[in-house]
């Protein structure tokens, strides 16, 4: 079963007449315990209200805000769980309590091979997260070392214009309309870029088959990420696991662990060898770290190197890939806004050179494209869970502790009290404005906000622009049938991140470009 907080086991469905016979009582014992917790729908005994979600969770509990507020309080299986769905709300958790609910709350299928206890984004708040941290913010993916591959970026993004132009033509050539699938090239492009940043190695393109055995198993990881388990909410079932996903998660992560490991040995031997470097990348500079033994391990193991290394793949790869799909299908549904765009790129690009990453500055309006696509479809719609670390006093309520934390990125989004016409795609309403995704406009949190913040935001900023921006210029894109608000499946799909149920299909139409030498 993909997507959604539906039934996940049959054995459930056996209990439904005991719960219907209990759920009076359940409904009247409840106000008593829950008077300083937030408000929410009445829990059923054993599954609490998984029945209250289905398949879109975000969307659901978007629809629940009406009749029970902005803080939603939930009992998903035997697991507390809370959920903010305003901008106030979202103040108040970021502001004021941050260091309290910067734990995580970790899916059963992520503790195969205790990927969670060495990876960067499952990893408890401690010192170990905050030595992962420094290095991703202070050494890595600062704007210095981001400005030192800005090359390495754009080879990657006129690669992928090659790989279009080369599936629309044998499109054509078997008789076809010349379609193509952006979302399936854009996540190649980026698999690639990431193996770049991370590994300096060009994963799609060696001889032997590994690279493509280490993307198949990336893929595999990303479907059972996001699948929805109910060990998950019964934690009492993890020994069973009994719909398999932790025993399938060792298999695939397993395989990109062991291909992952032999290129970090590889690179320990090179260094051993005294090889010179011209760049370090993402590998070296873990390999490098050295803390003072104390509050800091002295140095960053094998093993955890490895998983954080996969973990860049899986998160860095599905991300850019969904919001540019998102943003060109919005701008093929809105042909104005789709006119604008490639006015403003025709205004300060011209017909007769590539795009660069430098140009981004001088886009406005793109950049206003990009943030109403964030808006209406950020790519983690619930972000990464937190979990309480204490008891906590939250807007007069009392959360426990291990209460896990559900920031509505979507619903916030679409907060009537925040955003003129929420349900409308209009990027002009971002144009002088001074709101941004950096954390600390809480009606915009694609990205989230405090400890937590996506570590990789300022590097999607600029392959998501730049990639975006160079579909734009490259190509006049067309459907089959004439663009309407109507003419494209806008349904959503959810897994690890926020996809289009149906993936955009669409004509690119090489334009007539005479670059300068």
């Amino acid at each position: 079963m993909e997507g959604g907080y539906s039934t996940p086991v049959i054995w459930l469905s056996a209990a439904l007449v005991t719960i219907l016979l209990l759920k009076k009582w359940m409904n009247r014992t409840s106000r008593s315990s829950m008077l300083r917790l937030p408000p929410g729908p009445p829990a059923w005994p054993l599954v609490g209200n998984i029945f209250d979600l289905g398949t879109m969770p975000h969307q659901d509990l978007y629809r629940l805000r009406p009749k029970y507020g902005p803080v939603l309080w939930l009992k998903l299986g035997s697991v507390n769980t809370m959920v903010i769905q305003s901008a106030k709300a979202a103040s108040h958790l970021f502001k004021n309590h941050d260091l309290a609910f910067s734990n995580r709350t970790v899916p059963h299928a992520m503790t195969a091979w205790s990927f969670n206890q060495g990876s960067l984004g499952f990893a408890p708040y401690g010192a170990y997260w905050r030595i992962l941290r420094k290095i991703c913010t202070t050494e890595f993916l600062v704007n210095r070392q981001l400005n030192n591959s800005t090359e390495l970026r754009e080879n990657c993004v006129d690669k992928l214009v090659d790989w279009i132009e080369e599936e629309a033509i044998a499109s054509r050539d078997g008789g076809g309309s010349g379609e193509v699938e952006p979302t399936h090239l854009l996540f190649l492009m980026s698999f690639n870029l990431v193996g770049k940043l991370m590994l300096s190695r060009d994963l799609l393109n060696v001889k032997s088959k590994e690279g493509h055995d280490f993307f198949k198993a990336v893929n595999m990881v990303m479907q059972r990420a996001g699948k929805p388990n109910v060990a998950d909410f019964f934690p009492l079932l993890k020994w069973i696991d009994p719909q398999s996903i932790r025993r399938n998660m060792m298999k695939d992560l397993g395989t990109a662990i062991d291909i992952v490991a032999s290129f970090v040995t590889d690179r320990v031997e090179e260094n051993l060898a005294g090889r010179e470097k011209v760049k370090k990348d993402f590998l070296d500079m873990l390999l490098e770290y050295e803390g003072d033994g104390k509050e800091c391990p002295k140095s960053i193991s094998e093993k955890n190197i490895t998983f954080i290394i996969v973990e860049m793949f899986v998160a860095g790869s599905e991300t850019t890939s969904v919001t540019v799909e998102w943003a060109l299908a919005e701008l093929l549904r809105s042909p104005q806004s789709m006119r604008m765009a490639k006015d403003e790129l025709e205004k300060v690009i011209g017909a007769t050179r590539k795009i660069k990453e430098s140009d981004i500055d001088k886009l406005p309006y793109l950049q206003a494209v990009v943030k109403e696509t964030l808006r209406l479809h950020p790519a983690v719609p619930l972000l990464v869970p937190r979990c309480s670390m204490e008891d906590t006093e939250y807007m007069n309520y009392l959360i426990p502790i291990y209460t896990q934390v559900f920031v509505n990125a979507w619903a916030i989004g679409r907060d009537s009290e925040t955003w003129e016409n929420p349900m409308c795609f209009n990027p002009l309403r971002f144009l002088g404005s001074s709101i941004n995704y950096k954390g600390q406009d809480y009606e915009f949190l694609p990205f989230g906000s405090g400890r937590r913040i996506c570590v990789g935001m300022d590097l999607a900023h600029r392959v998501v622009h730049l990639s975006l921006a160079t579909l734009l210029w490259s190509f006049d894109w067309e459907l089959d049938i004439s663009p309407t608000l109507e003419t494209l499946d806008m349904t959503e799909r959810m897994g690890i991140t926020l996809r289009k149920l149906v993936p955009l299909r669409a004509i690119p139409k090489m334009r007539k470009i005479v670059l300068d030498d």
